[in-house]
């Protein structure tokens, strides 16, 4: 009888083991399906509602960009503009914008994105419509300032929304983009700009006022569209299936369990973000990188034009070749940015060559024409890759959801400042050496090249401090935030 009870005993034995491996297969089993429809599911989005944002994107920046082509077009001797009032009229588009992009940030969860941004860029799209029939300097500065406040909400909404769709570990390159975007968009005004040369006279208009005409009515028409297009929530995504949704929902929890609130923010959020020495440096640094990009996007048809003496025409097509090699640069290194995780690197690899153009035009007297062209290209590989690749790396390692909204509103608010910047760096009275505005931009990168170190200085400190608190030597916080030990940074 023992003998075989001890007999049962040691067949029995086997059987706990072998249950948790089928458990342990099953699970790894529905982690593999969970996986594959999640791919799915990331392929919708990128199919359906990047290519919209991307569109926004684009249009907001011909809007904005588009008085740099117009002023080689004739606008200053139509408009009667002199001194720095072209100069003035740059910079006043960004006063109002950066007052409105900090509350954008903060209301466009609440209200809805799908009716903050149509709105916002039917709005602007008017405003650009309207400076087609300016005809002094205050219709061109009112329709600026307008335009400015509108195009305002659209940065911080497209940003936060991709955190709304994409996890954490996807959301850099879907930002990455927005900021191709803006130098794909320089491009395609060169283009447009110089397609439109050729309506000049047309019904009695110029060509630069048939430029602002036809982009100001082409906002309107995809703000109208947009309305129908932009989902509220992935609940009504009409591009998504039941089970679609049911990835949504499960990818919305983890996310939450990892990054903490709801999208909306609290007087204790607002001040974690307030009190974060990070949030300012990136903020500090986002002001850099928008002086150099906002100067370099929108005068060098100018640069061109009157800077290397260059025809109407040239100073058009030139400037396409530029900004095309810059967007290619950053779609490259956005997509590996996400698929390393390295945050740091994309931020600093390619300032040095920014660097040296900048110097080659500083230093280009005796250059040739041809060797100041070719700095320019050097210029365009760091100009988009620091604006965005310093916004992703905050939003990445920034934790709950509302100090994530404070803390990128803050740096794209503040960070603006750079836009009027750049407006008063390349006065027309310097051409054609353009000093100031080259050697601004220059100190600009060399500000933003050794504050990223800082902050990967602070990053690491902050792990080591995690570290810590794991083995029990450092209390933990009493609030969740990126502070946490559960919360990893990305360098």
């Amino acid at each position: 009888m023992s003998a075989n009870r001890g007999s049962d005993d040691t067949a029995a034995k086997p059987e706990p083991d072998s249950q948790f491996q089928q458990l342990e297969t099953a699970a790894s089993a529905e982690d593999a399906d969970f996986k594959r429809r999640e791919v799915r599911v990331v392929a919708k989005l990128d199919l359906f509602l990047c290519p919209v944002l991307i569109a926004l994107q684009l249009i907001s920046f011909l809007d904005r960009g588009n008085i740099g082509f117009a002023a080689t077009q004739g606008m200053i001797e139509d408009l009667h503009l002199v001194g720095t009032q072209l100069n003035t009229a740059v910079s006043l588009f960004y006063p109002l914008y950066i007052l409105s992009e900090f509350p954008a940030a903060l209301i466009a969860k609440r209200i809805g994105f799908n009716r903050v941004i149509p709105a916002a860029a039917a709005c602007w799209g008017l405003c650009c419509l309207g400076n087609g029939f300016a005809r002094h300097f205050g219709d061109l500065v009112a329709c600026r300032l307008i335009m400015g406040m509108f195009e305002g909400f659209l940065m911080p909404s497209l940003t936060l929304m991709l955190a709304n769709w994409y996890k954490r570990d996807e959301i850099g390159l879907r930002i990455s983009y927005l900021y191709i975007t803006t130098a794909i968009s320089s491009a395609v005004s060169g283009l447009i700009a110089y397609a439109i040369l050729f309506m000049d006279g047309r019904g009695g208009y110029p060509g630069w006022r048939w430029l602002y005409i036809i982009e100001g009515s082409v906002t309107v028409a995809v703000a109208g569209i947009c309305y129908f297009i932009i989902p509220s929530s992935y609940t009504t995504a009409y591009f998504l299936n039941e089970d679609d949704r049911a990835v949504m929902r499960k990818r919305a929890e983890l996310t939450e369990a990892y990054s903490g609130g709801k999208g909306h923010y609290t007087r204790t959020e607002f001040m974690m973000a307030m009190k974060d020495v990070k949030t300012w440096l990136h903020t500090l640094i986002q002001i850099m990188c928008l002086t150099v990009l906002y100067g370099f996007s929108v005068f060098l048809p100018i640069i061109l034009r009157f800077g290397f003496n260059f025809s109407v025409e040239q100073s058009q097509y030139l400037s396409i070749p530029v900004f095309v090699w810059g967007s290619v640069v950053y779609a490259v290194a956005g997509y590996l940015s996400d698929r390393f995780s390295r945050r740091f690197l994309a931020c600093v690899v390619c300032a040095p060559l920014g660097m040296v153009g900048y110097a080659m035009l500083l230093g280009g007297n005796q250059l040739s024409v041809g060797v100041k062209y070719f700095a320019c290209f050097l210029i365009a590989t760091c100009v988009w890759m620091m604006g965005g690749a310093n916004i992703t790396w905050l939003s990445t390692n920034t934790a709950p959801d509302g100090k994530r909204a404070v803390s990128v509103g803050l740096a794209f608010a503040v960070g603006n400042l750079g836009g009027i910047i750049s407006g008063q760096i390349y006065p027309q009275t310097m051409a054609p050496s353009y000093t100031l505005g080259h050697a601004w931009s220059l100190g600009a990168v060399c500000i933003s090249f050794c504050l990223w170190w800082v902050l990967r200085h602070i990053y690491y400190t902050r792990e080591t401090g995690k570290q810590s608190m794991r083995g029990g030597e450092l209390p933990e916080p009493v609030e969740f935030s990126d502070r946490a030990p559960s919360y990893k940074y990305q360098h």
